[in-house]
Formats: C-alpha cells, sequence, structure tokens
C-alpha cells in the first residue's frame, strides 16, 4: 500500500491562497488593508484562516471577496470553500410569508382608520362653528381698542421724542455754542498728525489714538477733561468756545487740565 499526497492535500487553504497571491503580486498586508479598508489585525487573521474576527458569516464572505479581487484572485471559489467548511450558505428568507403576515395584520386596523377620520372631521366642525359664533363678536371689541389707542399713541409723541433732544454730544462744529455748565474741548490737527489721549473727570478714557491732519474730535465733560498732545504744536485747541493761543512747539508733549469757564492750563 503506498502512500502519497492527494490533489486536495496540495490545495492551498482560504487564508493561504490569499497569502501567496498577495506576495505573487509584490503586496504588504498594510497596502492590502489600506486599498480595501480591512483592518491589517482581520488581514492577518483571515491569512491563517481564523475567520473569528470577521463578525460573523456574511462579514467574512465579504472580506474574502474584497481580499480576493485585491490580489488578482477569483472570490467565488474560495467563497464556495468557506461556505463547504461553515455549513453551506444560509438559505433566504421566503418573502411571500411575510408579505401575507403584513396583509394579515393590516386588515384589523381599518376600523381604527374609520374612527380617527370621523373624529377629525367633527373636530373641524366644531372648530368651524365655534369660529364663526365667536367672530360675531370680535369686531365691536377690536373696534372699542383701535378707537382708545389712537389717542393715547398721538398724545405720547411729543412727549417721547422731544426730551432726548439735548442728551446727545455735541458735534465737532458746535463748539461756538459751548454749554457753560459743561467744560467743552475742541481738538483740530490743521498742521500735522498727533497722538492723543483724552480723559474725563473721573479718569474714564474718552479717546486714545492718532488724530490724523485735517481732523477734528471735540470732547465734553460736566467738571473736568485731561488731555495728552503728543505733538502739541500740530493741534490747535479750542475750550468753552474760546481758542487758546498757540504756544507749543512741534513735536512737543504737552500735559493739560480744564474745567469750566475761561481756558485755564492745570
Amino acid at each position: 500500500m503506498s502512500i502519497g499526497n492527494s490533489p486536495e492535500d496540495d490545495q492551498p487553504s482560504i487564508g493561504r491562497a490569499l497569502q501567496q497571491a498577495r506576495i505573487a503580486a509584490g503586496l504588504t498586508v498594510e497596502e492590502v488593508s489600506s486599498s480595501t479598508r480591512v483592518r491589517i489585525p482581520i488581514v492577518h487573521a483571515i491569512e491563517q484562516d481564523d475567520f473569528s474576527r470577521c463578525g460573523g458569516d456574511v462579514y467574512a464572505r465579504g472580506h474574502i471577496r474584497t481580499l480576493a479581487r485585491a490580489v488578482g484572485l477569483d472570490p467565488e471559489p474560495l467563497v464556495e470553500e468557506y461556505d463547504a467548511d461553515h455549513g453551506g450558505r444560509p438559505a433566504p428568507t421566503p418573502a411571500a410569508p411575510l408579505f401575507e403576515a403584513e396583509r394579515i395584520r393590516s386588515e384589523p386596523r381599518r376600523p381604527n382608520w374609520t374612527a380617527a377620520m370621523v373624529a377629525a372631521i367633527v373636530a373641524v366642525v366644531g372648530f368651524v362653528g365655534f369660529t364663526l359664533f365667536s367672530g360675531e363678536d370680535e369686531p365691536t371689541n377690536t373696534a372699542q381698542v383701535a378707537e382708545g389707542s389712537k389717542p393715547d399713541k398721538t398724545a405720547a409723541k411729543p412727549t417721547t421724542t422731544k426730551p432726548a433732544d439735548p442728551k446727545p454730544v455735541p458735534s465737532e462744529s458746535a463748539i461756538a455754542a459751548a454749554p457753560r455748565d459743561k467744560v467743552t474741548v475742541k481738538l483740530s490737527a490743521d498742521r500735522d498728525k498727533s497722538w492723543v489721549s483724552v480723559k474725563d473727570h473721573n479718569g474714564r478714557r474718552l479717546f486714545d489714538g492718532l488724530l490724523l491732519q485735517g481732523e477734528s474730535k471735540t470732547f465734553q465733560d460736566k467738571e473736568r477733561i485731561d488731555l495728552v498732545l503728543g505733538n502739541a504744536g500740530a493741534i490747535d485747541l479750542f475750550v468753552n468756545g474760546k481758542q487758546v493761543e498757540d504756544r507749543f512747539g512741534p513735536g512737543q508733549v504737552e500735559r493739560l487740565s480744564y474745567t469750566k469757564g475761561d481756558p485755564e492750563a492745570g
């Protein structure tokens, strides 16, 4: 009696066939994983005929097909071999019994839809009737409200708009009409630009920045305004409606403070 290898013993397993084809194609496991999006540990496991990491027969068949195509093999013989080793492909569920079950279950619901439609019709009819009934009184009520609201609105307009007029800060051109109960300072950069810092009597910063040539700004406070002029010679200064004499040189830094009344440097 002779002992030899049968043709079936020479046939490689699924994993071995995939591995040999991958090596023959010159591909690494990482390259196959990247092209197929099958994770590297699963590729290694399948090449060792370990399908437990695939998550079930359906996923295992899908991975075998994907890997076979990536390495140039026909996937169908490998899938058939997998089915033979794992109990065969599951039989598809017939569609007729499912359809019949759905048809049988849907029949008892018809009276419920009818009842729902009747309830909806009753609700609509009741709502329309209520609207028509209640709408008869609405014109008189709305007319009374409209007549009473019109005089109130017209009477309120003169009192709400005009008292707010004195509140805005005076514009830069209103220096001639400076109020006596406040300190009004106007800075005009007529000859050159200058850095300017302006604070009120509480130390709150009103302005801190560059005043470009040709620009002017006006500031007001009820008690005192403090100034820092980085290029005082470029600034024309008006305080409380009067121009302060130009006694500053170009590039000269000046710290000034003004209060109500005649201009007076602190």
